[in-house]
């Protein structure tokens, strides 16, 4: 067993960049995010019902895991996806801009047949 392995969190499986894959400029805004909260570990991505396009994207820094999480290790960062989530988001890439106009997190998502202008809801 290897050492990203043994120190897994009960009951959550190893996920790898086929499911979520995060560029540099989004994980040193997440770990730049992440250092103003001291007391949370990880940032769950999820995907609810919602949004003008029927599906939404949902991000929260968290402190512990759930059963049944499957957890991502990118360059800085720890991501938690759901199992349910997880159908959606397979393949997706996680991008940041900081530009004034249209800046923020940005979500490629190859299974999203539609999306709203924003970016923030999508369809399948």
């Amino acid at each position: 067993m290897t050492a990203a392995t043994t120190d897994m969190p009960e009951g959550v499986r190893l996920g790898n960049e086929k499911l979520v894959r995060v560029t540099d400029a989004a994980d040193a805004k997440l770990a730049q995010l992440l250092e103003k909260e001291p007391d949370k570990r990880y940032l769950r991505v999820r995907v609810t019902g919602g949004g003008c396009s029927g599906l939404s994207y949902k991000m929260k820094f968290v402190a512990d895991t759930k059963k049944g999480d499957i957890l991502i290790r990118t360059g800085r960062n720890q991501l938690l996806i759901d199992s349910r989530s997880a159908l959606y988001l397979k393949g997706m890439e996680m991008d940041y801009s900081d530009r004034l106009v249209a800046g923020g997190f940005k979500f490629n998502n190859p299974n999203a047949k539609a999306s709203c202008s924003c970016g923030e809801s999508f369809a399948v």
